[in-house]
C-alpha cells in the first residue's frame, strides 16, 4: 500500500504510515464537539458579588 501523504510504501494492515504518521483510514468515530462549559451564570455571580459588598457595608457601619 502507498501512504496518501507522503507515498511511502507500506504494509496492507498498517493503521499509520510509519514514515510521516498520517493514518491509512478515517477514523470511525470522532470525539464530541467541545461545547461552552457551562459554568455560573453571570446574574448568580453579580448577586453574591453584592450579597457580600452589602453584608461588609453592615459590618463596617454597625460592628466596627
Amino acid at each position: 500500500m502507498i501512504c496518501r501523504n507522503c507515498g511511502a510504501e507500506i504494509a496492507e494492515k498498517a493503521l499509520i504510515c510509519y514514515r510521516c504518521g498520517t493514518a491509512t483510514t478515517e477514523a470511525k468515530y470522532r470525539p464530541a464537539p467541545l461545547g461552552r462549559r457551562q459554568g455560573p451564570s453571570l446574574l448568580v455571580v453579580v448577586f453574591v458579588i453584592v450579597l457580600l459588598l452589602l453584608a461588609a457595608a453592615y459590618y463596617i457601619h454597625f460592628v466596627g
